[in-house]
């Protein structure tokens, strides 16, 4: 059976952006009681929040390279079934898309701004048929 959370307008990610990762990372897991796991970027590690439970419940990452102009807000990431298509939806229902989408296919996002300004990233379905591999 296919796992609805990963149906096009479910939220299937929610990352920080900030320039001191380590810090904020701390700061969470003794606040709200996740625990980190690294992510390794190459040259910098980014992480991964777990609940409790061990379950992925958002990541922090650090501001560099590909990320370097993200807003330091939590960022909200909702599946579409097609990007291209969602993004002119925005353009034609008022909104702005503030970041051209980053990679292809599954997984690809873009920012975009609704009419009232607030910021959200739309991904290409990262799991089209539902099913995440668990």
């Amino acid at each position: 059976m296919a796992d609805k959370r990963n149906r096009a307008g479910t939220i299937v990610g929610l990352d920080l952006t900030i320039t001191d990762a380590p810090g904020l990372r701390d700061f969470y897991a003794e606040v709200v009681g996740w625990k980190p796991e690294p992510l390794s970027m190459g040259t910098h590690d980014d992480y991964m929040m777990l609940a409790p439970d061990g379950t992925p419940v958002a990541g922090i990452c650090r501001k560099a390279g590909g990320n370097a102009d993200l807003p330091p807000q939590w960022l909200t990431y909702v599946a579409v079934d097609d990007l291209p298509a969602s993004l002119e939806k925005v353009t034609a229902q008022g909104g702005e898309v503030v970041r051209a989408p980053a990679g292809a296919g599954p997984g690809a996002f873009a920012l975009i701004k609704d009419p009232a300004g607030a910021t959200l990233a739309l991904m290409q379905n990262p799991y089209p048929d539902g099913d995440d591999g668990r």
